[in-house]
This record gives structure tokens, sequence and C-alpha cells, in this order.
């Protein structure tokens, strides 16, 4: 039978998911998968939550869906009232969009936006990392430095100035400042509008944490410098590291934040843009209105939607089990990283967690996912190595609500199928 419908690879014939609960998919045959992945890193809270479904369906029948240039709404408030809460009253504004790629963008046009409305009009170009990445649309892929990503598209992409490829595991935070400085006296501080950064590199990184200090030094720098910084936290934020931005590792608060995956928990598409009231406030005094949106932004049922998953991970205490779990698998890692010769790398904070192979055994990552969908397990790809090019690594980020006996069942399976790669090898 012919499909209509396109599809990732092409030329592939995918299983089809036909009901999921709980950290589990299960496909037409019935089989069951663990998602340990929480599909794009995005289900965090599980799939078919009760509190949730039944939330869902009440809003349904209350109000589905008004244009944001004709009304407000009360579920997008109400959202926005939380996610200011939640963030210790830190990001005074929320700009609602329908993913992690649109939140980025926004992220940019408020940014320079915000310069414009200062005066200094000059001020548009950004600062990002070689190991990145930001998003598909052309604006975000351009200052991300996920090469694979960007290859085909390399002539459409706006110019930046040159990425930051300091290494964050291996060079000092001196490097990592002194490189930072150099690149600014480079463009001319009064040219660059942010700089933009995950604050653990997730698909371009294999979840690669900076140094204790790092970001708060870098906050010195750029505020020193006239320059914005830029928190993408689509899928570090709302709870994945075990806190509600990971930031708060480094105890760093961003002058915009971006956060998508997690905040509708798969539910709903939804992500914002947040930031602190002296970003708005120069918009608010001059033109007046941000030059973004898109038709279902504000979109009543994904505001209602992600306000109770933020209730759920609050009121179920989730991103304690995220910690204590995130330690579990570590650990278990870590024996497998002795076990295994061609495992190279363990990274990560709370349920991010990567692990990357030798570079030099081409296509074993593919094997190695292959391998764990035929034993019922879902991970993520990500890519690692010197100059983030090489296909080797792979995310562990199952859905929150993980209990042991499930972790340990996944990381099982995850040890079988690397077994099995290993003695093909």
């Amino acid at each position: 039978m012919t499909s209509h419908n396109i599809q990732p690879v092409l030329n592939k014939i995918y299983r089809k998911a036909v009901s999921a609960s709980g950290i589990y998919i299960y496909d037409e045959e019935g089989k069951a998968y663990i998602d340990g992945s929480s599909g794009p890193v995005a289900c965090s809270i599980g799939h078919s939550h009760t509190k949730l479904t039944a939330l869902m369906k009440q809003q349904l029948d209350k109000l589905q869906y008004v244009y944001r240039s004709q009304f407000g709404s009360y579920e997008a408030e109400q959202l926005a009232d939380k996610l200011f809460k939640v963030s210790g009253e830190k990001y005074d504004h929320a700009f609602f969009v329908n993913g992690g790629s649109e939140a980025i963008e926004t992220a940019l046009k408020v940014a320079i936006q915000y310069w414009q409305e200062n005066g200094q009009p000059e001020k548009y170009q950004f600062i990002t990392r070689q190991k990145s990445y930001h998003g598909i649309t052309l604006g975000a892929l351009s200052i991300s430095g996920h090469q694979i990503r960007r290859q085909r598209f390399e002539h459409s992409l706006i110019k930046n100035p040159r990425n930051l490829t300091a290494d964050l595991e291996n060079d000092s935070l001196e490097i990592h400042l002194q490189e930072l400085d150099q690149v600014i006296k480079e463009t001319g501080a009064e040219k660059i509008a942010g700089l933009v950064v995950e604050p653990i590199i997730g698909a371009a990184g294999t979840a690669m944490v900076p140094p204790d200090g790092y970001y708060e030094a870098i906050k010195r720098l750029c505020d020193s410098q006239g320059i914005l910084l830029i928190a993408d936290e689509v899928m570090t934020g709302i709870g994945r590291t075990g806190k509600w931005f990971a930031l708060e590792h480094w105890s760093t608060v961003a002058d915009i934040v971006t956060i998508g995956k997690s905040l509708g928990a798969g539910y709903a598409p939804i992500a914002a843009t947040l930031m602190r009231a002296s970003i708005l406030e120069p918009i608010k005094k001059g033109s007046g209105i941000i030059m973004s949106g898109h038709t279902y932004s504000g979109h009543p049922l994904s505001c209602a939607t992600a306000l109770k998953v933020l209730e759920i991970i609050e009121e179920d205490r989730l991103m304690e089990n995220v910690s204590k779990t995130g330690k579990i698998i570590m650990n278990y890692l870590s024996g497998l990283k002795g076990k295994y010769d061609f495992i190279s790398g363990l990274r990560g904070k709370g349920l991010l967690l990567g692990m990357e192979f030798s570079p030099s055994l081409k296509g074993l990552q593919a094997k190695i996912i292959d391998c764990c969908f035929k034993n019922g397990l879902l991970v993520y790809p990500s890519v690692g190595g010197p100059n983030g090019k090489d296909e080797n690594g792979i995310l562990i980020a199952p859905p929150f609500i993980i209990s042991e006996e499930e972790t340990r069942l996944m990381l099982e399976i995850l040890d079988q199928s690397i077994s099995q790669v290993n003695k093909a090898l």
C-alpha cells in the first residue's frame, strides 16, 4: 500500500504506534517499547497521564482556539503567570509559540528589536558555539553549529561571527572566556545582539555539561560588553535536569530563555520565549509591538495542557525522581563504560544523559539504536567528536515518572543491545 505521509527517512518502512501508556509505546502488533528518550526528549510525564487527558477533554468543551491578535485567554495568562512563579519570578513575560524552532526565532527577533528600540539597530549579530543545535528553521539553523543538519542549506543561512570552539570538557574556564572575548573584539560588541547557548548541549554534544562557574563568568562578560545572554532551554528546561531551568545549576539568570519539548510533554504543541521585564520594557515604551507571531501562538488548549504539566511535575514532586533516577542510570552506565571499551564518554544531568562511542567505529551508533529498537527500547541519536561532526552518541532521557523497576529493565535492555552489537563487530 502506497503511503502519502512523508516520514523522515523516505525509503524506510516505519512500524505504526497505536497506543501508549506510562513509559511504554505499543505498535500495531502489540509489541511494547520503553520510551527511553521521551520521544525527542519531550514526553516528560509519560503517555496517557489520566490527570492530563481529563483536563484536555474539559478544555475542548470550553474553549478550543482564539486568535491572539483578536483575544487574550485566561489559559495563556495563567500559564505565563505559572512560568513566572516557577522561574523564581525572574522571567517576567512569556511569548507562546508552537515549537522550539519558533521559540528561538522569536528570541532572536526580540533581541534585535530590543536593541533597535534602544537606538542601537546595528546590534543584530549572534555568537553561538560550534557544538550547538537551536532548530531546523533557517534563522535557528543559522546560529546552529550542527554540521550534518546545516550542510544542505549552508548557502542560504545568515552569516554570523565565527563560532566558539573551545572544548567544554577539557579546556579551562580561562580559555573559554579568552575565546569569547576575542570573538567579541573581532566582531565589535557594538554589532552583537546576543550570545545563544544551550546550558547542556543535547543533540549536538551528547549531553555535554560545562564546568562549574562557567555561566556565571559568561554572564558577567556579556553584561560588561552589552551583549544579551539567550539560553536555549528547549531540551533542558522544565525539569529535565532536576531543575525548572538548567541554568539554575550555575545560579545564572539569562536575559531571554526559550523552552519547549517538556512544556507540552508530547500532549500539545507548545513552546515559549521567556524574557525579563528589562527586555520587554523598551519595546513596550517604543513601538509597542513584538514583530513576531504565528497562527496558533497562545493556543488555549496547548496553554491549558502546559499549565497542567507544570502542576503535575510540581504536585507529584517529579524533579526529585529526575535527580534520583539520573544518578542510578549514570552509575549503571559507568559500569557499561568499563565493560565495553568503545564507550568513550558519559555525561549529563538529571534525566538528560549522553553516551558517546568511539568515532573510529563507523556506523556503531545506528547499529546500537536499531538493536535497542528491536529489543523494545527507544534511545535518541546525537553527535559528538572533537568537531561535533561524528554520529557516535545516544541520549538516554526517559520520562520523569519512570520507576526504579522500569529503570532497571530499561538499562538491562540497553546492556543486552550493546552486547549483541559488540559480538557482531
